[in-house]
């Protein structure tokens, strides 16, 4: 008998981690960081509930922190099996893992100077040294390839998710005779008709699907995104202002800038001034241009023409932090494109502190909030953020453009699942906001009447795989 054990991901849309035992081995289904709220990153603290030289696999659906960021801390103690994921996950893994082990270097240098942590020293949750080892274990495979894991019936393949460059659906399957199992893990289902991407590939006799629910309570309610996107551009322009966009420096910062370069070629902006204010938002876009065959036929098409397709006419590249520091001069008609998308860190805080006290600028929210971080606040109308430790007044105005998401919300996840040719036996529910999860729970069971589990942390279930 096989199972399945929920050690993250649960109650909270980060943190991913799926315990697979089968077959005598031990696999992990993604291996994220859990972010938000104290009590969860708290959690990334805590001694692992598998040891790490016991797991044989780990598999990664995409690239995003919250599904690959715990990797360089269970190598750190002793992981020393394969990742294995599509190229496109390995390459922005590495820039990824990369960047977040030196985020958490930072974190602790900078607590050891100001004196704020209750240890002595405050030390980080991993090092740049412990991605490099993450990072020499990666073993990355096309979407569609078939392999078999060895010393065992089972066969892996990936597919297009749709999410970000590289995401899948990671399909396990076993056979014997006329007799097949397989179970689906979604990762992050992405949208249908969105720049770039390709739709999400539709999956076909599924035993047992464990099916993400960021948006399991909401709709995209906005249906004309980029009508929107040009409008608080004009008004901000209208106003003398600079609009400032935190955006996830994979995927969301790449469809902007490809937007923009086509809301410019229709005459519906003014050619502005764009600052692409990350570094890993510049290693990314070098990224998607050398995996234009996992693009849509339209980007593929337009690049076949010779369109720079990332590329608006005024486009400056930061790179460097005295770079990052001149945009401070620029006094309006600008767009400042900076992580994280949400303002939890990096070169946005500097921006949205300088930003936010006037009422002439705009922020820009593009994408999913999770509770406690910034850019929820801000989506929520506080009056004030904390930011590099003092309280700044928000007299910005603040827009929210939720159909730039990169998560299918309830309605598209239901018209995929409306494609499955069969009833799982089981469906678990997993990488939502408590509410989230039941909520798109009881949408399945209303709809299809399929049995459906909303797991809570550490739960185990026993598989017939």
């Amino acid at each position: 008998m096989s199972s399945l054990t929920f050690l993250g991901g649960t109650g909270t849309v980060t943190g991913s981690k799926f315990l697979l035992k089968t077959h005598g081995q031990k696999w992990l289904v993604d291996c994220g960081l859990f972010q938000g709220k104290k009590e969860f990153r708290q959690k990334n603290w805590e001694d692992f509930p598998v040891p790490p030289n016991q797991i044989d696999v780990v598999f990664l659906t995409h690239a995003h922190i919250d599904h690959s960021g715990y990797l360089p801390r269970i190598a750190r103690f002793g992981f020393s099996g394969r990742v294995v994921c599509t190229h496109g996950t390995r390459e922005l893994c590495g820039i990824m893992l990369r960047d977040s082990a030196h985020l958490q270097e930072e974190d602790a240098e900078w607590a050891n100077k100001k004196g704020y942590s209750k240890h002595k020293p405050a030390l980080p949750l991993y090092t740049t040294e412990d991605a490099e080892k993450a990072l020499s274990l990666f073993d990355s495979v096309n979407y569609g390839q078939g392999r078999v894991m060895e010393d065992t019936p089972v066969r892996v393949k990936f597919k297009d998710a749709g999410h970000i460059l590289g995401s899948s659906f990671v399909e396990f399957k076993t056979e014997s005779g006329e007799i097949s199992r397989k179970i689906l893990f979604s990762g992050d289902i992405g949208r249908p008709a969105q720049p770039i991407l390709k739709d999400p590939t539709q999956i076909f006799d599924v035993d047992i699907l464990v099916l993400e629910s960021t948006y399991g309570d909401r709709l995209h309610k906005d249906t004309e995104p980029v009508e929107n996107l040009k409008r608080v551009i004009n008004e901000t322009v209208e106003r003398g202002g600079v609009l400032v966009i935190p955006a996830f420096a994979v995927g969301r910062t790449q469809a902007l800038l490809y937007l923009l370069r086509e809301l410019e070629e229709e005459g519906d902006i003014p050619s502005l001034p764009v600052y692409m204010d990350s570094p890993m938002a510049i290693n990314t876009s070098e990224v998607f241009r050398k995996h234009i065959a996992e693009f849509d036929l339209v980007a593929r098409v337009e690049s076949l023409e010779g369109k720079k397709i990332f590329h608006p006419k005024q486009l400056h590249i930061c790179r460097s932090r005295e770079e990052s520091m001149r945009i401070n001069e620029v006094a309006g008609g600008a767009i400042i494109i900076s992580a994280s998308g949400m303002a939890s860190g990096g070169r946005i805080l500097h921006h949205l502190e300088q930003r936010l006290p006037d009422s002439k600028n705009t922020v820009l929210i593009i994408g999913y909030q999770a509770i406690g971080t910034r850019g929820r606040a801000l989506q929520e109308g506080n009056s004030t953020v904390r930011i590099h430790g003092k309280d700044v007044p928000v007299k910005a105005r603040v827009a929210s453009i939720d159909g730039f998401s990169a998560h299918a919300d309830y309605n598209e996840i239901l018209a995929w699942l409306m494609g499955f040719n069969k009833a799982p036996e089981a469906v678990y529910i997993v990488h939502g906001d408590e509410e989230a999860s039941q909520s798109m729970a009881e949408k399945i069971k209303d709809r299809f009447g399929w049995n459906v589990v909303v797991p809570t942390l550490g739960d185990r279930f026993d598989i017939d795989f």
